[in-house]
């Protein structure tokens, strides 16, 4: 079996060779399942561009190797992307000369990727900011120092300059900086309160989801809070310790209890009037890199998520 790839050099020569349990796959689909870190159109972009070949001559994605046959293939460096200020109102929950505290709405992307290459929040940064924003993740993602989902709504934190992003991610990394949720998930748990402690990596069957799994993965933990029980519904409060992508989503989903309106992890007969998980980053809390002060910032539950408390009440 190949092992997956999670880290390349741009534009060195990577070399593998087929094995039996792979032979006669789709080339690109052997290769989506090698480049974890790469989506699936990006590894069909490398053949449309010729950089996958096959003794010597450029193969199509569709391709399908022999037992023993060598591939190789390189990663081209990324290309720059002109990102451009836009003048979308945010709702700005703290300030200052360092850094700011956004209420993200939902629906909204937070860094451009393909799809959605405006109208994101970074777009809308970088008018607000006048492009006073930290740059140690790149053009893409000035001042982004951790994310939420497009339909995750709630509180974010950006960085103004490179000292105060190092700051704040340093908080994220020993796990002292405080996050809090509140979710309406299915059913109703076991325990009033608990700790989810299950890694999360990439679903080997579909490479757009995340899972708990104990290959390839990282150690997540979520903590949770029930606040009030209702007869097919929960309304739960959850603090991260961990950050990995989707993390609260799939922890729920590991319980059986999804997140409401989840269109990924949730059931197929979910609730779909929501557009969305109903999932609100509520709280943050973190001290600030220059005055050493802790800071905490709250948002109050959006108009989406209490029409759909009070629905489930009656």
């Amino acid at each position: 079996m190949i092992e997956p790839i999670n880290s390349i050099e741009y534009n060195e020569p990577v070399r593998i060779v087929i094995h039996e349990d792979s032979a006669g796959e789709r080339l690109d689909k052997i290769l989506s399942n090698m480049l974890c870190e790469y989506s699936r159109s990006f590894v069909q972009g490398l053949f449309s561009d010729g950089l996958v070949t096959c003794k010597g001559k450029s193969v199509s994605k569709s391709f399908k190797p022999k037992n023993g046959d060598i591939i190789e293939f390189s990663v081209p460096e990324p290309k720059e992307i002109s990102l451009e200020p836009q003048n979308i109102p945010l709702d700005i929950m703290y300030e200052d000369n360092d850094l700011l505290v956004v209420n993200k709405p939902r629906g909204m992307v937070v860094h451009p990727a393909p799809g959605n290459y405006d109208s994101t929040l970074v777009n809308a940064l970088l008018w607000h900011c006048k492009g006073n924003l930290s740059g140690i993740n790149g053009v893409i993602r000035p001042g982004i120092v951790h994310r939420i989902d497009k339909d995750t709504s709630g509180l974010l934190l950006v960085a103004k300059n490179d000292s105060a992003h190092i700051s704040l991610s340093q908080q994220i990394s020993v796990h002292s900086l405080d996050r809090e949720y509140r979710a309406v998930i299915h059913g109703h748990l076991k325990d009033n309160e608990g700790i989810v402690d299950a890694p999360i990596g990439r679903s080997p069957g579909d490479r757009k989801k995340m899972c708990v799994i104990n290959q390839n993965s990282k150690n997540a933990v979520t903590h949770y809070e029930v606040l009030e029980e209702y007869r097919d519904f929960s309304f739960i409060r959850l603090k991260l310790e961990t950050g990995r992508t989707h993390q609260i989503r799939v922890h729920m989903a590991y319980l059986g209890h999804p997140v409401a309106g989840d269109p990924v992890y949730g059931p197929k007969n979910g609730v779909t009037s929501l557009g969305g998980q109903c999932l609100h980053a509520g709280l943050i809390g973190f001290v600030h890199p220059s005055t050493g002060e802790h800071i905490k910032i709250e948002a109050p539950l959006p108009d989406y998520f209490t029409d759909f408390l009070g629905r489930i009440k009656k």
